[in-house]
């Protein structure tokens, strides 16, 4: 049996102790690019990528290939041309524990450093660029697995142990308000209220210090949960619970979200008391996906519920809710930009799902997926099926959010006739459903559409109107959005000021809670780093252009990692055009390949 090591000091031990590890530098970056490549590389494009500087690159890749053949044992164990690696069985690769999930989660403690520590190719630019994005990627993949493990622990009465796999998140990355908020959970469910106390204490001033930014009330609430509990106690009987089930779903629709939610909690502590389960699945389902729609910075807390949630409906055969339930982690999931989680569980969601309704729900999160990634056939393929499902069986409201995005895809594809017709046809549909929750969202991005036909007037009363709206709702995505909307208004009047201060705005707005939808909050940093670079303005286009390059990476945005690299080459990056080039080759995007060859150019 062998250990390949590549987060940290890369190395590979043997069964009988550790291995003479291969030579040179060049060896290991070659061995990380082969596992962690999306399909097998040519040998023509490694000797490119890692050994153009040689005098004979092919000759080269033939002796680094050599030497891993050595260090793994011998044998036919690398061969082809695309190159293919097939470790034996026996072999554990590091960075498999994170993208390979497993019954024990005990390997993730386990992880720890960077993809490659130490390796640098300087001369390399493009495999720089890669392993950049790669590192980024994968400590991403890792922290959502630790907070999915911790979370699921949490859900089942083991908030003890979820506490070293929350502890481990808040390590990992510590500006996240979500993962110390875990945290204290973890440690207030467990009945360690001071030890939650001080951790409170910790990420206040870390947010502050590094940040300047106050947590959100969710932070300090998380730790007045008691032991042996995650909702709250009960109360009475079998009607109660399903008569506050039922007021609790009618509030939030109405839009009385703390009514709504409080009766939810009461529906929960009831059907709890009256050992009905399945009932208690339901409300659980129902406060989880409350807490996750319905209310800002509670999707932490959402989270928990949801899961505990599919415990139950899985214990009382439930599937419809614990349909819901997947579907929901799902959302949390591609919202956070997770995706290695996220498609885990709509993966689940979708194979249990059998009406068009639950069909219709999930194709459009999963094109809400692909479509934050830059698979835009992906996403037209899902948002297509999941418009004619939620049409079939009357659900007007998913009819209009799944259109939504599929004419988000063709704005961002600058297909402004095919993106105006199906952004008209979801507003139409939100107003007939009076969906003011949802209704800046349409607004902003049919706006912008008025803006690029020409029409100022038009966009102007969009964008005022989805700011307005969306700061009613107090939501940071509507804000976000129509912020940066207002910043390209300004930007086509000429007013260069009154822009830099809607996009300062918008990208304050659109990351104010820990709970954010990051696609959104990249799409404002782009602007902004656009806006900025136009002026050249580049003291204020670099900070911007660093935190975009980092966030997408992070949530595996590549179109979005692509326009981060063409701002990095306008910043004077010699290499970055080249790799824009490297990251943008497999995105069906046209507008995209033009900004590729003008930054070329």
């Amino acid at each position: 049996m062998s250990r390949i090591r590549l987060l940290g000091k890369p190395s590979i031990e043997q069964a009988v102790g550790p291995a003479r590890p291969p030579r040179g530098r060049k060896t290991w970056a070659l061995l990380a690019y082969l596992l962690l490549a999306e399909r097998p590389p040519t040998r023509k494009r490694l000797a490119e990528l890692l050994f153009a500087d040689a005098d004979d690159p092919l000759g080269a890749l033939r002796w680094s290939l050599a030497e891993l053949r050595r260090a793994l044992g011998g044998g036919e164990v690398i061969t082809g041309d695309p190159l293919v690696i097939a470790l034996s069985p026996e072999t554990t690769v590091d960075i498999m524990v994170v993208t390979e999930h497993s019954a024990d989660p005990e390997p993730l403690l386990e992880l720890s450093g960077e993809l490659l520590e130490g390796v640098e190719l300087a001369f390399c630019p493009e495999f720089e660029s890669w392993l950049l994005v790669e590192r980024h990627r994968l400590s991403a993949a890792i922290e959502g697995r630790l907070r999915e493990t911790a979370v699921s622990m949490v859900a089942s009465g083991r908030a003890a142990d979820a506490i070293a796999y929350a502890s481990k998140a808040v390590a990992l990355n510590p500006l996240e308000q979500g993962n110390h908020e875990l945290l204290v959970r973890s440690l207030a469910i467990s009945g360690d209220r001071t030890a939650a106390l001080r951790q409170i204490a910790v990420c206040e001033d870390l947010l502050r210090r590094e940040l300047g930014l106050q947590p959100s009330p969710a932070l300090r609430e998380a730790s007045q949960v008691g032991p042996g509990s995650t909702v709250g106690p009960a109360l009475g009987g079998r009607a109660a619970a399903a008569s506050q089930l039922e007021a609790g779903r009618a509030a939030i629709v109405a839009g009385a979200v703390d009514a709504g939610l409080q009766c939810l909690r009461r529906a929960v502590s009831e059907a709890e008391h009256c050992k009905n389960p399945v009932l208690r699945g339901r409300a659980l389902a129902a406060l989880g996906g409350a807490l996750v729609h319905a209310i800002r910075g509670r999707d932490e807390e959402g989270a928990i519920v949801l899961h505990e949630a599919i415990l139950v409906a899985e214990q009382s055969g439930d599937r419809s809710t614990s349909v819901f339930a997947h579907r929901e982690l799902g959302f949390v999931e591609v919202q956070a930009g997770r995706r290695q989680t996220a498609n885990a569980w709509l993966a689940k969601a979708q194979a249990l799902a059998e009406t068009d309704q639950e069909h219709a729900a999930i194709l459009g999160v999963r094109g809400m997926n692909s479509s934050d990634q830059g698979d835009y056939p992906a996403a037209f393929e899902h948002l297509s099926a999941s418009v004619e499902a939620a049409a079939r069986c009357g659900d007007r409201r998913q009819q209009a959010w799944s259109l939504s995005i599929m004419g988000r895809a063709h704005l961002l594809r600058a297909e402004y006739s095919q993106a105006a017709a199906i952004v008209r046809e979801s507003l139409d549909l939100v107003r007939q459903e009076r969906w003011i929750a949802f209704l800046p969202w349409p607004q902003a991005l049919n706006a912008e559409l008025d803006l690029y036909a020409g029409d100022l007037d038009a966009a102007a009363d969009g964008f005022e109107q989805a700011w307005v709206l969306g700061c009613q709702l107090n939501d940071p995505c509507w804000e976000g959005m129509a912020g940066r909307g207002l910043g390209l208004l300004s930007t086509g009047r000429g007013d260069h000021a009154r822009a830099s201060e809607w996009l300062t705005q918008a990208v304050s707005r659109a990351c104010r809670e820990p709970d954010r939808y990051q696609w959104v909050h990249a799409h404002v940093l782009d602007a902004a780093s656009t806006a900025a670079l136009a002026r050249d303005d580049q003291q204020r286009a670099a900070p911007l252009v660093t935190q975009l390059a980092a966030l997408a990476a992070r949530c595996d945005m590549r179109e979005l990692m692509v326009r981060a690299k063409l701002h990095q080459a306008r910043l004077g990056d010699s290499s970055a055009a080249s790799s824009a080039r490297l990251l943008g080759a497999g995105i069906d995007n046209p507008a995209l390949t033009d900004l590729i060859l003008q930054g070329e150019s």
